[in-house]
């Protein structure tokens, strides 16, 4: 199972944001496992209010996907906790794909060829 670290500032992580958090991100898993060299890979998620905003309060989101000799970023700003949180998996996957297309260009570059 992916590791899930989570820092919050100004903002409150709830039980419930915390499942939602998990059940969401704990989804990229299945995509960067064949990727993870020691089994580990961990996300860093870090969810701030801001309230720096005219208009309520904004989330800003961002997070690492650490994989072997690799970091994957993503980040949002988002009126709502669980919308950054959607976001910041979408675009994690998309990350996750572009480095898997490059993962597997160098892997076939790696295997000697047919003469």
């Amino acid at each position: 199972k992916m590791k899930i670290n989570i820092k919050t500032i100004q903002i409150d992580l709830t039980p419930a944001l915390n499942v939602y958090i998990e059940k969401k991100l704990s989804q990229l898993a299945k995509f960067v496992k064949r990727f993870d060299e020691t089994g580990e890979a961990e996300i860093w998620l870090e969810i701030s209010r801001s309230t720096r905003h005219k208009k309520g309060d904004v989330f800003e989101t961002s997070a690492d996907l650490r994989l072997p000799k690799k970091i994957l970023r993503a980040e949002t700003v988002s009126p709502a906790a669980r919308a950054a949180i959607d976001v910041i998996k979408n675009k994690l996957s998309l990350e996750i794909q572009k480095y898997r297309t490059q993962f597997l260009e160098i892997q076939k570059k790696r295997l000697p060829g047919k003469r």
